[in-house]
């Protein structure tokens, strides 16, 4: 499984003009794609790690700056330390390959039928683990809107 995560200040997904799923952060908004390998046993390790990644910032720091890492910054918790959100939304484009030509290949991403129920896994698992989890609609013709705090995004796999 692949994720691309980006530590946000709010992201929503509408379909159709409906929103379907919103959060406020600090949280992260998640793009999940499968491949044909995957199974149960790594949508929970990629949620027990979506849950523990330690991505979000600490509280300002004391006037002395202790505790600020680059930029100022420190990034140490987790969305499990604070509570936060996470918008997990089904991608399949990110399996896809353009290394040959100038159009992309899909061969690698599993299809809807293998694909749903291991994004459906990690989601449950999240919630299992206590995380506020909103969704996009598998399939749907998606709208992702986010503001993307940093920037910050890191690719993770499992």
């Amino acid at each position: 499984m692949r994720a691309v995560v980006q530590r946000v200040t709010e992201a929503s997904v509408t379909v159709a003009g409906e929103t379907v799923g919103a959060i406020e952060g600090p949280g992260l908004c998640v793009l999940v794609g499968v491949t044909h390998e995957d199974t149960p046993a790594k949508a929970a390790q990629l949620a027990r790690k979506l849950w523990t990644l330690r991505l979000l910032e600490a509280p300002s720091p004391s006037a002395d700056g202790a505790g600020e890492g680059e930029g100022g910054n420190a990034v140490e918790l987790s969305c499990s330390d604070l509570g936060a959100p996470l918008l997990v939304i089904s991608q399949f484009t990110l399996y896809g390959d353009a290394r040959k030509g100038r159009r992309p290949t899909w061969n690698a991403a599993a299809p809807g039928p293998v694909a749903e129920p291991l994004v459906d896994e990690v989601v449950a698992q999240l919630r299992a683990l206590g995380a506020k989890v909103q969704t996009g609609r598998f399939g749907a013709d998606m709208r992702v809107a986010l503001v993307n705090d940093g920037p910050f995004t890191v690719l993770v796999e499992v």
